[in-house]
């Protein structure tokens, strides 16, 4: 095989890792801001959440399903492939739940925000986005662990 397999290899790898590991990241600062209370740390917070989320986040969605077809294309694999069709309904699904909770991380840094400027506690709006928030977090996780042992066994079985 060519040698720039292995670098796109290596770069699908590494755009694996920075979703995986972003989001596990910003899940935990944003439940750990969250659990104090405080408005001001949770608008810090949320507000470094959502650049890490635009400058990380996105940048290895746009260039994961790239680096993908061109290995597939170069190794031989179809993409009709159960295990990368399945890899990729899976990673639709964790895009279905991940725009959404951007939005939302936008929100709660804005009530959060304007919460700390009026010198008050968080609105019930802040607490309600939050869990919607928080429940988005679950199917998007394992849908992106299913992603990545797909891509890691490569089982052979079939849809239909």
């Amino acid at each position: 095989m060519p040698e720039w397999v292995d670098i796109l290899r290596l770069l699908h790898v590494v755009g694996a890792t920075v979703l995986f590991g972003t989001g596990a990241g910003i899940a935990f600062f944003m439940v750990m801001a969250h659990r104090t209370r405080n408005s001001s740390l949770i608008a810090h917070v949320a507000g470094t959440v959502v650049v890490a989320d635009t400058l990380f986040t996105a940048t290895a969605v746009v260039l994961q399903p790239v680096t993908g077809y061109l290995l597939a294309r170069e190794i031989g694999w179809s993409l009709t492939e159960a295990w990368i069709a399945l890899s990729l309904l899976l990673y639709v699904l964790t895009g279905l739940f991940w725009l959404p909770v951007v939005a939302i991380q936008i929100r709660l840094r804005n009530l959060a925000h304007v919460a700390a400027i009026n010198n008050e506690v968080l609105p019930p709006a802040y607490f309600r986005l939050y869990r919607i928030w928080f429940l988005c977090g679950f199917p998007a996780f394992f849908a992106v662990i299913g992603i990545l042992w797909l891509m890691l066994v490569k089982p052979s079985f079939a849809f239909f």
